[in-house]
């Protein structure tokens, strides 16, 4: 018998092996890593205070959050002392003459009578009165500028002083305040915890140690009076007026009659 060659057999062995060992692995070209640029001058120099930079930033945002969290808080809860209350408690050695009360026991006429002596376009702006501060410019300086609005940021939440820095800070106040406050609420912290005479700080202790009556029941004349104050209260007094007291009460009773007509106190009227 002969033997068939086994040549065609083993071919299509190989041909089958090659057929089951699927589809071949192609290798992932290498590719060359490029090289990286080398840093540019201003970062070499900057690199070692990137930590400087990354502190300040947060400081000032938990500063900037801090602000906003206070001028928020104190729009509904009424501050329980200032900075000035407690220096002039401390020069006197005895507690300040002073008692709270909310805007529906003052007299009306008193919101009037302050806003007319101290900020006649209070119900006109957002914190500054640009034309008062280009009239004081022009003034060299003779004449204030600052509103109720700044007045009420600088006595609580700051301290008294002519200071850059607490300007500074004043100006980033004041617009959080109008932001959060109504005008109305402005209006009475500001009568609470003004000095209306030595140790004694708001409407209602002012009312009753200069004329013996509640803060509700002060007449337009009374509230004129107390208004007329208000700039140098060490020096004036509402109950023994001098003959400017009396010249400058009148003139903010006028006032209060005519922002009351114009509109210009529509913006705290109850």
């Amino acid at each position: 018998m002969t033997v068939a060659p086994n040549v065609p057999r083993m071919a299509g062995e190989k041909q089958k092996s090659a057929s089951q060992q699927g589809p071949r692995l192609v290798k992932a070209k290498k590719t060359r890593k490029k090289a990286e640029a080398p840093p540019r001058l201003v970062d070499r120099i900057l690199a070692p205070y990137r930590w400087l930079v990354k502190w300040t930033f947060r400081l000032v945002l938990i500063a900037v959050v801090l602000a906003i969290a206070l001028a928020a808080l104190f729009g509904w809860v009424n501050p329980p002392t200032t900075h000035t209350m407690w220096s002039e408690g401390r020069r006197l050695a005895e507690p300040v003459d002073h008692t709270w009360v909310p805007a529906e026991q003052i007299a009306p006429v008193m919101f009037r009578s302050a806003v007319a002596a101290e900020d006649a376009n209070f119900c006109l702006h957002w914190g500054f009165d640009v034309e008062a501060i280009q009239a004081a410019i022009e003034a060299g300086g003779a004449r204030g500028a600052s509103t109720i609005s700044q007045q009420v940021v600088k006595n609580v939440y700051l301290w008294q002083g002519r200071s850059w820095v607490r300007k500074a800070m004043e100006a980033g106040l004041t617009p959080l305040v109008e932001a959060f406050w109504s005008k109305r609420r402005i209006l009475e912290v500001y009568l609470n915890i003004a000095e209306f005479d030595e140790g004694v700080f708001g409407v209602q202790a002012a009312a009753v140690h200069y004329f013996g009556v509640d803060a509700r029941d002060l007449s337009a004349v009374q509230a004129a009076r107390l208004a007329a104050v208000l700039p140098s209260p060490k020096t004036r007094s509402a109950s023994q007026p001098s003959s400017f007291v009396q010249r400058r009460g009148g003139s903010i009773r006028a006032g209060a009659e005519t922002i009351n007509a114009d509109g210009r106190a529509d913006c705290f009227q109850g």
